[in-house]
């Protein structure tokens, strides 16, 4: 009976070690950074400049899963204005939903821009990541390193004589992903599909941009699993067209309202 007994507790102690999360739902904690020159006005400058920080919920489970912006009352969406200049972040807003289907590679968002809804369908699209052994602990979970290079285009922005000039920019920046090697789902914020582990942490655009799980449960909210329906049925490619114009044309006809984001 001792010899049988002994390999039992083993095999039972590494069973419970290696659990895995199939099902969950995490909050995340999202810090944006923006860098704004206006030129004679380092006050406007230092307001325009203050970090964003909004929080996300992801839920998933059965190869799914759903991204969502939570409500905060505490922060106006305008970042600052002042001499005659407004800026407002664009970005996953309170009604928009990201909805993911790993077994079928799909990506769905249902986006909410100038008073239109959006049904934006596409495939996940990988990056080419660099696995790292290095390890960290978040909220429990023990999570690994992993980088990519990401190639983007930013609106570079500064304000002379009342005027604010826009050029776009093409930007070869770093993203640092923390994935967790006990939820074997390929899920988190921004960049799904992508790691064998649901990221808990991420910086992008060079630490500019950072995510941050704050709060991790069990159960998912089965009700935020399905796919989006509202919207205008759009391509991703055709969706970036659309908002390209309509941004445009934004900006010429609202005399200095700026929107970042995507």
């Amino acid at each position: 009976m001792k010899r049988l007994f002994i390999p039992a507790i083993t095999l039972l102690a590494a069973t419970t070690l290696h659990a895995q999360q199939k099902e969950g739902r995490i909050i995340y904690e999202r810090t944006l950074q923006t860098q704004i020159s206006i030129a004679g006005n380092p006050e406007l400058e230092r307001q325009l400049s203050k970090p964003r920080v909004n929080r996300l919920e992801v839920n998933f489970k059965n190869d799914q899963m759903t991204s969502l912006q939570l409500p905060d009352d505490s922060q106006d969406p305008d970042m600052g204005s002042g001499g005659g200049l407004t800026i407002r972040t664009v970005g996953l807003g309170s009604s928009d939903i990201i909805f993911c289907d790993f077994k079928r590679g799909l990506r769905i968002e249902q986006k909410e821009m100038f008073e239109k809804t959006y049904l934006v369908t596409d495939s996940i699209r990988m990056a080419k990541w660099k696995l790292s052994d290095e390890t960290m602990d978040i909220l429990g979970h023990p999570c690994r390193k992993a980088t990519t290079e990401r190639i983007m285009k930013r609106t570079s922005m500064r304000m002379e004589n009342g005027k604010m000039e826009n050029k776009e920019v093409i930007d070869t920046s770093l993203a640092i992903a923390w994935y967790a090697t006990d939820i074997p789902v390929p899920g988190g914020p921004e960049m799904q599909g992508q790691l064998p582990g649901m990221i808990l942490q991420l910086e992008m655009n060079n630490g500019k941009l950072i995510y941050r799980a704050v709060e991790i449960n069990a159960k998912a909210t089965a009700s935020t699993l399905k796919e989006p329906t509202k919207g205008k049925k759009m391509t991703a490619t055709a969706f970036a067209e659309e908002r390209k114009k309509m941004t445009d044309e934004l900006r010429k006809n609202s005399g200095g309202v700026i929107r970042i984001g995507g």
